[in-house]
């Protein structure tokens, strides 16, 4: 009798560890241990309600046919938000479109709060964008940005904090405009641009103008500075080896001789005329 009871311990002990592997075994299969990735949180669902302990990366433990676990990515997310046709505050149509980035902060509020948190932003995105388009005009658009990617993060950081969601950064990619403004702003550009040709020209000659009358009075005021002047423009054609060198001639050689020829005219005759002889008158004799 002994021998039967050892024998049936025998086996019962070594059935134990058979039994353990198999309940094992069908553990893993029905889904009893899962792997979350390190980008990825757990939300576990126990009969339809979820848990409010947060998986972390590594295995988790489920109840098969009980637990059902969601994951939750928490990578940086970048959402290109499609074109949008507006009208501006100057009553311009443009086509903008722009690019979000995000994150899920809280995963139990993405899971719970909102059906498919990515289709919201999106739309969410979509609309925003619409309402700063008609809110602005095309000069804030295609220059001042910065202001208009913190109004759009503004709109858009409210209802995804409800849905524990974190914006990075949202960005304004670009702006198409119509063919028609393209050529009008292109005039505008061009006629600005030789608007600013033509006061710097003006102002290179009266710079110049200004300058030439200051030598002027230099060299009026000092007549050897003339001379200086002339002989050192001689020297610079000089320079260039020509065959023919023309010479200015000084106004002040002219004055010169202009002044010789007045003190000239003005200047008493010496030699007086001879007088002139007088004609003798013949008398007729009488009769």
């Amino acid at each position: 009798m002994s021998e039967v009871v050892a024998k049936a311990l025998a086996s019962l002990a070594t059935g134990i560890p058979c039994a353990l592997v198999v309940l094992l075994f069908c553990w893993v299969m029905f889904g009893g241990v899962r792997v979350i990735n390190q980008v990825e949180r757990g939300i576990v669902f126990r009969f339809g309600r979820a848990l409010k302990r947060i998986r972390q990366p590594g295995l988790a433990v489920v109840i098969p046919m009980v637990d059902r676990l969601r994951k939750v990515n928490i990578q940086i997310v970048t959402l290109p938000v499609p074109s949008q046709e507006g009208i501006t505050r100057d009553n311009v149509s443009v086509k903008v479109d722009a690019v979000v980035y995000f994150r899920v902060s809280d995963p139990y509020r993405a899971a719970i709060e909102v059906q498919n948190y990515m289709y919201a932003v999106e739309l969410l995105a979509q609309t925003s964008l619409r309402s700063i388009i008609g809110k602005s005009e095309l000069d804030d658009l295609l220059s001042n940005r910065d202001e208009l990617h913190r109004e759009l993060r503004a709109l858009l950081d409210g209802p995804m904090t409800e849905w524990g969601i974190h914006i990075d950064r949202v960005e304004i990619k670009d702006v198409q405009l119509p063919e028609s403004m393209k050529r009008s702003m292109s005039k505008q550009a061009e006629a600005e641009r030789e608007r600013r040709a033509r006061v710097i020209t003006a102002d290179g000659e009266f710079r110049a103008a200004q300058s030439l009358a200051d030598a002027s009075t230099i060299m009026a005021s000092t007549p050897g500075a003339l001379q200086l002047r002339l002989l050192q423009t001689v020297v610079e054609v000089a320079a260039e080896k020509n065959s023919t060198l023309v010479m200015p001639f000084p106004v002040e050689l002219l004055r010169f001789f202009d002044r010789a020829s007045g003190d000239t005219a003005e200047r008493p005759t010496t030699d007086p005329q001879p007088p002139t002889p007088p004609i003798p008158h013949h008398r007729a004799p009488s009769e």
